[in-house]
């Protein structure tokens, strides 16, 4: 354990990814954690009391301030939660549909949000700034496992979600070069985890398999869409790593450089029906399923993402958990726990 105490800031903490970096942070480091979040949405204050039931002295170290984002942190804020040494910036919307359907408002949210906490950054200037990212910003691969994304490959999102994540890398790039803010930005791909609400595909394909109900998986025969898994208890732990054992490199004045940045995948690529058939063969289930062609009813989804994480890899980082091992655990947590089967986001 790192007994050095310091001080990190998360924000959306009240997310299914969020809690889980709190539960990994507490036990691997003796850190305070500054948990940020609107908490906008049914069952995300619930999920940090659930979390933190069978440690009741985390709450000793934790610290909730309820604020939407959107809106700049207060001179007096600021000043009330004190001394940051690392600020992890995880809030976004981050449903694809959603911003299929209304874009404006969405990527004005995450746009805004994100010149919120770099302002903030600006002003408490902390040793590191994580910017979460995800996998969409560099578009579509060719297919299950071609041409696998590396940092710094060509930024193409294709829909609203993807280009408001590009931006939010974007606007934290220009800060790490123009105010110095120590920016570290991480991409990864779909994270599954116990307390995650339905409407996240893992979870909605047990809940369905559990009430006996058809699957529809997108893509035709030969050709349904992949992702790489990763439980996000792994991708704390890469995080965590990052923290520990890489210090930001910061602008080099009349020079062309860039901040750091990391792929996390999953250490599986599976195509969807996969998934579901893993997650019926756990849960000792008959799946139930039907294709559709997910070009002409998805537009903005894109079929395949891939990430490379060899630089990451060659660091020393280790994933804890296989991703069939934290499936399973999540699905046995997830059939105890039915309220977040059945939780909304």
């Amino acid at each position: 354990m790192d007994t050095e105490k310091k001080v990190c800031l998360i924000t959306g903490i009240g997310g299914s990814i969020a809690v889980h970096f709190l539960a990994h942070i507490f036990h691997h480091t003796n850190w305070d954690i500054i948990g940020i979040d609107s908490f906008r949405h049914k069952g995300w204050t619930d999920r940090v009391r659930a979390m933190l039931k069978e440690h009741p002295e985390w709450w000793e170290r934790l610290t909730i301030v309820t604020h939407d984002l959107v809106a700049p942190v207060s001179p007096i804020m600021r000043d009330k939660i004190g001394h940051i040494d690392y600020i992890i910036n995880m809030a976004s919307l981050s449903d694809v549909e959603a911003s299929i359907q209304n874009p404006i408002p969405f990527i004005k949210n995450n746009v805004d949000l994100v010149l919120t906490m770099l302002e903030y950054a600006k002003e408490v200037k902390p040793e590191v700034f994580i910017q979460i990212s995800t996998d969409e910003v560099y578009g579509a691969s060719s297919s299950k496992y071609g041409d696998l994304r590396k940092e710094w490959d060509a930024i193409i999102p294709s829909n609203p979600y993807a280009a408001s994540k590009a931006a939010q890398e974007a606007i934290a790039i220009s800060y790490w070069r123009t105010y110095g803010v120590p920016v570290i930005i991480t991409n990864t791909m779909n994270n599954f985890g116990e307390y995650q609400q339905s409407s996240k595909y893992p979870v909605m394909i047990q809940k369905a398999i559990a009430n006996d109900e058809e699957i529809t998986i997108h893509g035709k025969e030969g050709q349904i869409g992949s992702r790489s898994y990763i439980h996000s208890r792994n991708f704390a732990d890469a995080v965590l790593f990052l923290i520990k054992n890489c210090p930001p490199h910061m602008h080099v004045p009349l020079t062309a450089d860039r901040p750091d940045r990391y792929n996390i995948a999953g250490d599986k690529q599976l195509d969807n029906l996969e998934l579901a058939q893993i997650i019926a063969r756990l849960m000792d289930k008959e799946l139930k399923y039907k294709l559709i062609d997910s070009h002409s009813t998805r537009p903005g989804h894109d079929p395949h993402y891939g990430l490379d994480s060899t630089k990451l890899y060659s660091l020393g980082w280790k994933s804890p958990l296989t991703f069939e091992e934290s499936l399973k655990n999540t699905i046995e947590f997830q059939m105890e726990h039915k309220e977040w089967i059945n939780t909304k986001p």
